[in-house]
């Protein structure tokens, strides 16, 4: 889990409105610290890193795509809910979810049983329905970008990856191996299709525990992605044909995220839609939050009259 680390010297106390509380992390485009807004109300804080601030450029599209991430309102999203694109290094700020990044949970717990995957398709696909609607494409739909909550999964970082093309500090192709698309690995003009390969992907490594295509380095993923058909053989068999079709090399021919959600019908998630184990690692998530924010509000009944450090999940934003 990702370690919720103390403040250093030089971080600010506040960035906007929020206060921060402590680093979660750091990335190709930022810092991201946790923190907490003037009600108590937990967020992830990214803040950009200056020498990104410095290029015109990427300001100007930093600004565009984070105005189009606030208009994504889907409940299986963790939204971006304020914003300092003019500021003279621009941050953003999302709901903090305390969850299990997929990935981590995979890891630890094993892969998800059947009932577990459908409710994250089905989460998933209406997430995109959501992140289309406004015109973006998430460009990095991978397991580490899924959360998984009490109440259903959450996709986080949406529409952001775009605003990095063209600087010196990014490569040419935004993705993770594994998770993406022909098109996408060949440096090709991409749209939402992309995201649904991705999508495939990420359903065949919740029900196996690795990705359809194996792993490797770059340059073998990217063969695997355009010559060699998926592995799908740990997929159960009720959903085997919709991963694979959303795994069609031709974009063409995968289905919509709208199209995803009448083929499954209706899902029925509730409170145990996880397995015990994952639900109890998420529920640790959840208490460490509580006790991070009572304490920052100085709370001392919440650490018996000491400051805590915890690890805490990735929640809101990856790095």
């Amino acid at each position: 889990m990702r370690t919720l680390g103390p403040l250093e010297n030089t971080d600010p106390e506040r960035i906007g409105r929020y206060r921060l509380i402590g680093r979660l992390g750091a990335g190709g485009m930022g810092q991201v610290f946790f923190g907490r807004s003037a009600a108590g109300r937990a967020v992830a804080v990214k803040r950009i890193h200056p020498h990104l601030a410095a290029d015109a450029s990427f300001r100007q599209r930093f600004a565009r795509e984070v105005t189009a991430a606030r208009q994504v309102s889907g409940a299986f999203t963790a939204p971006v809910i304020d914003a300092g694109p003019d500021d003279e290094v621009p941050w953003l700020v999302t709901s903090y979810v305390p969850s299990l990044p997929l990935d981590e949970a995979v890891q630890a717990y094993g892969p998800l049983p059947e009932a577990s995957v459908r409710v994250l398709a089905a989460g998933l696909a209406e997430a995109l329905v959501e992140i289309h609607r406004v015109g973006l494409i998430h460009r990095d739909l991978k397991p580490g970008n899924v959360l998984l909550s009490e109440d259903g999964p959450r996709v986080i970082d949406f529409g952001i990856a775009r605003a990095t093309d063209g600087t010196a500090a990014t490569q040419s192709i935004i993705g993770t191996p594994g998770f993406m698309s022909p098109e996408q690995v060949q440096g090709e003009h991409l749209t939402p299709a992309g995201d649904l390969f991705a999508y495939g992907a990420v359903l065949a490594f919740a029900a196996s525990g690795t990705g359809p295509f194996g792993e490797g380095n770059m340059p073998t993923m990217v063969m695997r992605i355009i010559s060699r058909e998926p592995d799908l053989s740990a997929v159960p068999e009720s959903l085997r044909h919709l991963v694979a079709a959303c795994l069609s090399k031709d974009p063409q021919g995968r289905p919509g995220p709208g199209e995803i959600l009448d083929y499954l019908g209706d899902v029925h998630a509730g409170a145990s839609w996880l397995p015990p184990a994952v639900m109890t690692g998420v529920q640790e998530q959840v208490a460490k939050v509580n006790r991070a924010l009572a304490t920052s509000a100085g709370d001392p009944q919440a650490t018996g009259g000491h400051q805590r450090t915890e690890a805490l999940g990735a929640g809101g934003l990856r790095v």
